[in-house]
C-alpha cells in the first residue's frame, strides 16, 4: 500500500497516510476538522537494493562446464534451416 502525503490548506497541518489505491483521498484535517485537506504530489519512492551480491549470486548465469568451439554462433547454426546459413553471412 502506498503511502500518500496530506496537507491542510486551512491550518498547514501536514501528514502521510498509508492507504489503499483504491480506498478515496481523505478530506478532513485531523488537527483543525476542516474539510481542507489536500493530497500531494509526490516523488514516491524508490527501489532500494538491500544486501550484497545481487548481480552476483542472483542474475549471473553459472557456467555448464561445457566448453563450445563456436561461441557466438546461433543456436540454429547447425540447423539445415537457418537463414543466416542460407545467405552466406553465418560462420558455421
Amino acid at each position: 500500500m502506498p503511502t500518500y502525503e496530506y496537507e491542510c490548506a486551512a491550518c498547514g497541518h501536514a501528514l502521510e497516510a498509508l492507504q489503499s489505491m483504491t480506498e478515496p483521498k481523505l478530506t478532513k484535517c485531523p488537527q483543525c476538522g476542516k474539510n481542507k485537506l489536500a493530497r500531494l504530489i509526490g516523488s514516491g519512492s524508490g527501489v532500494i537494493f538491500k544486501g550484497s551480491g545481487f548481480y552476483e549470486t542472483d542474475y549471473k548465469q553459472k557456467s555448464s562446464g561445457k566448453s563450445d568451439s563456436k561461441k557466438g554462433a546461433p543456436s540454429c547454426a547447425n540447423s539445415a534451416s537457418c537463414p543466416m546459413k542460407a545467405s552466406g553471412s553465418c560462420s558455421a
